[in-house]
């Protein structure tokens, strides 16, 4: 049976609040053009498997804006998670296995509340 751990509230509220920074950032690089600079479309089938990207508008300065905040906050919770004083209570051998407590942690108490 795997060891549960009692994460501090705080400790489990930025590990959520990155899942749901990571989520917003991947949805709106999904939608944003393949480029950040305007540039013509190419097709290139010399590799191992064709590559062909249609021509970019490129992304606009508040495009750029909300993917450089979304990654300075993600940078802010992955550092703020990673270096919680809860990681010290934690035997080494076992923080591993706690890291993956805590990043599945928001699926558990979704699946107890069901």
């Amino acid at each position: 049976m795997a060891t549960t751990y009692d994460f501090p509230s705080d400790l489990l509220a930025g590990q959520e609040e990155l899942h749901q920074v990571r989520a917003e950032l991947s949805a709106l690089l999904k939608r944003l053009p393949w480029s950040v600079a305007p540039l013509d479309g190419f097709s290139d089938d010399s590799g191992w498997r064709k590559v062909e990207r249609p021509a970019s508008p490129g992304w606009t300065p508040d495009e750029q804006a909300e993917v450089e905040k979304l990654r300075q906050r993600e940078h802010e919770l992955a550092v703020f998670v990673t270096t919680h004083r809860f990681w010290t209570e934690v035997a080494s051998s076992e923080r591993v296995d706690a890291r993956s407590g805590l990043k599945h942690a928001h699926e558990a108490s979704a699946r107890e509340s069901d």
